[in-house]
């Protein structure tokens, strides 16, 4: 079973922490989905994952295309075509346990100057803790990140 990592953002925007994460996520030779409830928050990822640092190149595309199998980071509203190693959950998008026990990681990304984000974060780890995910809480509140809780 994986374990799940709940990133509280209070310094940097999601779209760039979701970056780093992608980053480091295909240097371990992983697979990603990247989810979010609706479509038109994964287009506008879309378009930031596209234009980032020039020195940067993160391959992807939007899940309902004809090559979803074959990408390395996939956007998706649900499941994902990829067979990925993680998925990164963005804007509440919903994770079960199942989800989990399947993957490498799953990270959970949430705005921490959002309190109905915070609230729902809090209730997905009790939800996945409650079901035996192993979970650890990272924040950036400091100006690095700390890891502040995990669950036994």
């Amino acid at each position: 079973m994986g374990h799940v990592f709940f990133y509280h953002l209070t310094r940097n925007p999601v779209e760039q922490t979701l970056a780093t994460l992608l980053e480091r996520s295909l240097a371990q030779g992983w697979r990603v989905a990247v989810r979010a409830p609706v479509r038109a928050r994964l287009e506008a990822l879309d378009r930031a994952l596209w234009t980032g640092p020039d020195d940067s190149f993160l391959p992807h595309g939007l899940a309902g295309g004809a090559h979803d199998a074959d990408q390395p980071i996939l956007l998706t509203e649900g499941e994902a075509g990829n067979a990925p190693h993680c998925v990164m959950s963005v804007d509440g998008a919903e994770v079960a346990a199942e989800d989990v026990a399947g993957l490498e990681r799953v990270c959970i990304l949430f705005d921490g100057h959002d309190p109905a984000a915070v609230d729902h974060a809090r209730g997905q780890w009790k939800t996945l803790t409650a079901a035996g995910c192993k979970a650890v809480y990272w924040s950036e509140e400091s100006g690095r990140w700390e890891k502040k809780a995990e669950s036994g």
